[in-house]
C-alpha cells in the first residue's frame, strides 16, 4: 500500500529526528510545532471563543471493571447471578471520555445517588500514549 510507513520512517518518528527519507520526500520535511498553550493549566486566550462549545454534550462512562465470559456462562446468568471483575473492592473506577480514558476516581453514595469523585485527571502525554496503544 502507497501510504504505508516504512520501518526507518517509523523509528525516525519514535526517536524524535522527523520523518524518514521516503517520508520526507512524499510530504515535505517536518515542522516543530509548539504545543505550549494547549496545557490545561494555561487560561484561553479569548475566553468567549470556548463558550461556543459548553453546549456540546459527550457521552461519560464509568468503568468499574472488566471480565471475559463465555458465552455459556453468559447464557447461565439470572436475576442474582454475581459477575467478578477484574479490579478489588475501592480500586480506582476509569472514567472515560468519548471513549477516551481521561481520569480516575472513587465512587460515592450521596443522597442515594452513586456519584464519583475525581481522583486523578491523565496528563495528554499519558492519554496520548494509552491511545497509542490502543486503550
Amino acid at each position: 500500500m502507497a501510504d504505508e510507513m516504512s520501518q526507518e520512517d517509523i523509528d525516525a518518528l519514535l526517536t524524535g529526528s522527523g520523518l524518514g527519507a521516503e517520508e520526507e520526500a512524499r510530504h515535505g520535511p517536518a515542522r516543530k510545532v509548539a504545543l505550549e498553550n494547549l496545557s490545561p493549566k494555561a487560561p484561553p486566550a479569548d475566553p468567549a471563543s470556548i463558550s461556543m462549545l459548553y453546549d456540546v454534550e459527550l457521552v461519560v462512562k464509568i468503568e468499574l471493571g472488566r471480565t471475559m465470559l463465555s458465552v455459556e456462562d453468559i447464557l447461565r446468568l439470572r436475576e442474582g447471578s454475581i459477575i467478578q471483575l477484574d479490579k478489588d473492592a475501592g480500586a480506582p473506577v476509569d472514567i472515560y471520555i468519548n471513549d477516551r480514558l481521561v481520569a480516575a476516581g472513587e465512587i460515592l453514595v450521596l443522597n442515594d445517588y452513586f456519584c464519583v469523585r475525581v481522583t486523578n485527571i491523565l496528563s495528554n502525554k499519558d492519554r496520548a500514549i494509552l491511545h497509542a496503544v490502543g486503550v
